[in-house]
């Protein structure tokens, strides 16, 4: 199954790419901009690697802590997919896997699965 990673909660706005083992990455200003066209910079990533939504079987999108504005639009973006294409979704927070020893965005589906992160719910995290 490939998966897609998003994070627009912290400093930048950051998408992996997992499939068949392979891992690609890219990140992007956070910026209002960007916010904006988030939609756009994901079907870009996926193009220069060779694949689409159609492709995708699960995403998996940081709900913070963090920027309002970036885990607003992120989530309204995976919901909308989610709406659209049937993509299921996963809502994590690397808050939840304070207990693993490694935190990396390549490990977030393992850990998704190891700590039970109900797919399809949004649980927001924002900072003050």
């Amino acid at each position: 199954m490939n998966n897609l990673i998003v994070d627009a909660a912290r400093d930048k706005i950051f998408l992996t790419f997992i499939v068949s083992g392979n891992i690609y990455t890219c990140s992007h200003e956070n910026s209002k901009i960007n916010f904006e066209k988030l939609m756009i910079l994901i079907n870009e990533f996926l193009k220069n690697n060779k694949s689409s939504l159609d492709e995708i079987g699960a995403i998996y999108v940081n709900r913070g802590p963090g920027s309002f504005a970036g885990i607003r639009n992120s989530l309204s973006t995976i919901k909308a997919l989610f709406l659209t294409k049937k993509i299921d979704y996963y809502c994590f927070s690397f808050d939840d896997f304070n207990e693993s020893e490694t935190k990396k965005y390549v490990d977030v589906p393992q850990l998704c699965k190891k700590y039970k992160i109900k797919k399809n719910l949004i649980n927001p995290i924002y900072l003050s």
